[in-house]
């Protein structure tokens, strides 16, 4: 039975995330920190010294633990950790929090600077008209503030769900949404477990892109591995097909 609908991952599936992360990571908080720091009223301890890049991961990490509820919402888990910070530092609250606020915004600016890889968007442009295509991220990426959003149907930040995949419930979210079956539906990401691997015990098509090189493996029902998302339209003509 043809294909109805397609669902991808977003980083490492449709750019290459790691110099975006690497790039965000420290550039949103020492921006921060030179904000605080170089207030009229900031006096005595600077927040560079007292709280460095390593504090604010390692405050991530605890936040992760204290709320494991929340653990995949990243977005939140960010903005926490930078208001946490700042209110030890001795920022009054609203202060804190308004502070808190911009640097996760200046941290959200710098994570949308993704460059899709060249094959993205003549892909897109020929499946629109023929499936229906959604996301399903545990990134906070929001394809809504890329040019890629308007391909979208449906997007899943399975974080913000507090159901990060390979929990089920933001495949079956999508499927609901986009009206499909699994057995319909073809689900595209780099990770084994949380995609692959997820959407196939659904009974979804997925493939695997491998972008790692880590190799053959063997493979179960409706599982088939690339390692670039520039052989993906032949993948897809192929289980249209029924192959």
């Amino acid at each position: 039975m043809p294909l109805d609908a397609i669902t991808f991952d977003l980083d490492d599936t449709l750019w290459h995330n790691g110099p975006v992360m690497a790039h965000a990571e420290p550039t949103h908080y020492t921006w921060l920190l030179e904000q605080i720091d170089g207030r009229p009223e900031a006096e005595g301890r600077r927040l560079a010294e007292t709280f460095p890049l390593e504090a604010y991961q390692q405050v991530r990490q605890q936040l992760m633990q204290r709320f494991p509820l929340s653990r995949g919402d990243h977005s939140w888990i960010r903005e926490r950790a930078m208001l946490e910070l700042l209110r030890e530092h001795g920022l009054p609250e609203a202060e804190a929090q308004r502070w808190a606020a911009a640097g996760f915004e200046r941290f959200m600016q710098l994570r949308h600077a993704v460059t899709p890889f060249p094959e993205v968007v003549p892909m897109f442009e020929a499946w629109a008209r023929r499936y229906r295509l959604g996301v399903i991220t545990n990134g906070n990426v929001d394809v809504r503030r890329l040019a890629l959003g308007d391909y979208f149907d449906v997007i899943i930040l399975a974080g913000e769900m507090h159901a990060p995949k390979p929990d089920t419930r933001p495949f079956l979210t999508a499927m609901a949404r986009l009206g499909t079956q699994p057995h319909r539906a073809l689900h595209v990401g780099d990770h084994w477990q949380e995609d692959v691997l997820a959407a196939q015990r659904l009974g979804m098509h997925a493939v695997w892109i491998d972008a790692k090189q880590e190799g053959e493996r063997e493979l179960p029902p409706r599982v088939t591995r690339i390692t670039h998302v520039r052989e993906l339209p032949a993948v897809v003509d192929r289980l249209d097909r029924g192959e």
